[in-house]
């Protein structure tokens, strides 16, 4: 007989999500993905300015904050025709690189990693082996056997006390865990290392946004001035700084983040063969080169691949029915038929929650069970995120892809359909990591080149105003957010935002079933993991956490009776 499995909530994530899966003999034999919160900006940015819109719906998120206001200022120029100068294209690429390099350096290690690194294995390392299997892998200046000598010394004085900080209730221990504590012991090192590093490649946006989170946009450009001379402007000395921050970025990512993926991954390869799910592939295309109209300039293509069928990339439109959402199982309502699907410049959000009311044991998955609506491409369910992206660039014949993924399978000795599961979702995020902090350098290069040949321009102000506007215009924009395609439709009348629907990649993974039953990417990849203890499903974390979910929640709690004691307030939705 099956036993109900609940995670909730799922920690180490953006948000609240909940999983349920049922387990008969060891394995997952079905699943659900509960978003429990509530979605809402799309109401809220109705009626305004859709030139305003942006710094609103950058809200959806507190980690991938640009993402979201880039996305919104294209769609915007979409609707409205307009252009961006080569240098806001390439500041806004920029702005991105930085993002995938500290969203996903920060997932491994400290989303992620912890779901195979057990700390305090750690203490019983040796430190002199420790330090020759550290250089074995990477010329990284950390790894003298005194430096590992210390931080095992302060580790132990944490697990002496009872207080482990940000190493509590972790799965220490558990039969899943299969590293040497010398590995294990590199592991929490480079966490605590790149605890720092983080905080630093973030002043990219600083730079450029004049703040992080939440830096600055502007439709037509970006609102940052070039101006080598002037303190108050993108002068040398910023721009200098900004060239350092990326080579930084560029070493930690191939001297520390690589480096110990392989190192990790070489004792999972089982997990090459977990997590898998229906085998469809979606990327909307990253870093244009030749203006954002010019899909084929894209750095990452755009593309579908289907049935993990890497012999054809399948092409991607955001103007007809292949998108649509359907709210059969969410907790949304939708005029006319509830289970016909709505393309997002129809879409709606209208929020009926009908859900049972903690304390509960388990959902009813038979009514609606989720506030994540559920997206479809052409009808069928999509995974997205850095493995999507990895694939389409590899099948469409990317020369820096297909050697970065040639190597990673050469290295772990596993053939290429081990890129269909968690571990190859894992691997795909360091190689747009690694791709990412490359091309940053080139956007760079360029940036400065364009400036040497006097070009300052970082606007384009010739439709700013509404009064040039057509009556209605339409628009989409897209983009790969680190955890994926993410796309906002915008439809403007009189000058206002009269409808706004975001379809962001949490949406595509985390959705409930559509009206045929089919399951989305949570709960299709977990269907056949082995679970070695069902009171300590590590098996579940591990391939949900591939996916590094971002759901920005409000949080309510409860005691054990039921009764509400207090509510923290967000007005973030679910996100990338």
């Amino acid at each position: 007989m099956a036993e109900r499995i609940v995670v909730d909530p799922i920690t180490r994530i953006e948000g609240h999500l909940r999983i349920e899966a049922e387990v008969k003999d060891g394995k997952i034999v079905d699943a659900w993905s509960s978003c429990t919160m509530v979605r809402g900006l799309e109401n809220i940015v109705r009626g305004r300015d859709p030139r305003d819109v942006w710094a609103f719906v950058q809200r959806t998120c507190g980690v991938c904050t640009s993402i979201h206001a880039l996305t919104s200022v294209r769609a915007v120029e979409d609707a409205l025709d307009i252009a961006v100068p080569p240098n806001a294209e390439m500041v806004r690429n920029l702005m991105v690189a930085a993002l995938y390099e500290h969203d996903h350096v920060v997932h491994f290690y400290h989303l992620h990693a912890l779901d195979w690194v057990d700390v305090v294995s750690s203490l019983k390392a040796d430190p002199v082996e420790t330090s020759r299997i550290a250089q074995s892998i990477s010329k990284w200046p950390k790894s003298s056997p005194g430096y590992f000598s210390d931080l095992q010394k302060r580790l132990t004085k944490f697990v002496e006390s009872g207080q482990l900080g940000i190493f509590a209730n972790g799965y220490w221990g558990h039969p899943q865990m299969k590293l040497p504590p010398e590995v294990n012991l590199i592991g929490v090192a480079h966490y605590l290392e790149a605890l720092e590093w983080q905080k630093e490649i973030v002043k990219v946006h600083t730079i450029f946004g004049g703040k992080n989170p939440h830096p600055n946009f502007l439709v037509g450009g970006m609102a940052c001035a070039i101006n080598t001379e002037d303190p108050g402007g993108l002068n040398a000395e910023r721009l200098a700084y900004v060239r350092r921050l990326l080579e930084d970025g560029k070493r930690f990512i191939e001297q520390v983040y690589i480096p110990d993926l392989m190192a990790i991954a070489s004792y999972y390869k089982d997990w090459g063969a977990i997590g898998k799910g229906f085998g469809n592939y979606m990327s909307y295309g990253e870093y244009p080169t030749n203006g954002y109209a010019d899909i084929s300039s894209f750095k990452f293509q755009p593309g579908v691949i289907l049935d993990r069928d890497l012999t054809k990339v399948h092409e991607v439109n955001h103007r007809n029915d292949d998108i649509q959402e359907f709210v059969n199982n969410s907790w949304y309502d939708y005029s006319g038929d509830g289970n016909a699907g709505k393309h997002p410049w129809e879409g709606e959000t209208n929020i009926n929650y009908t859900g049972p009311k903690p304390p509960y044991k388990n959902l009813d998955v038979d009514q609606k069970y989720s506030f994540i609506k559920t997206p479809r491409w052409k009808g069928k369910p999509m995974e997205v995120g850095p493995l999507a992206r990895v694939l389409v660039n590899f099948v469409k014949g990317d020369k820096e892809t297909q050697e970065e993924v040639n190597a990673v399978l050469k290295t772990l000795d596993v053939p290429v359909d081990a890129l269909f599961s968690t571990l190859g979702r894992t691997a795909a995020r360091a190689i747009c990591a690694k791709l990412s902090s490359r091309w940053a350098l080139g956007f760079y290069d360029q940036l400065i080149l364009n400036i040497k040949n006097g070009d300052s321009r970082m606007a384009n102000m010739e439709k700013w105003e509404p009064s040039t506007w057509p009556a209605e215009a339409k628009g989409v924009g897209f983009a790969e957010a680190p955890r994926g395609a993410l796309a906002h439709w915008i439809v403007i009348k009189d000058g206002k935002t009269a409808n706004y629907q975001q379809v962001v990649p949490s949406t595509w993974n985390a959705s409930p079933r559509d009206p045929k039953g089919q399951r989305s990417a949570y709960e299709s990849t977990l269907l056949g993991t082995p679970v070695a203890d069902n009171n300590l499903p590590l098996e579940i974390i591990r391939t949900i956490h591939s996916f590094d979910p971002c759901i920005a929640c409000s949080v309510h709690l409860y005691d054990e009776h039921g009764k509400h004691i207090t509510q923290v307030d967000n007005i973030s939705v679910c996100t990338i």
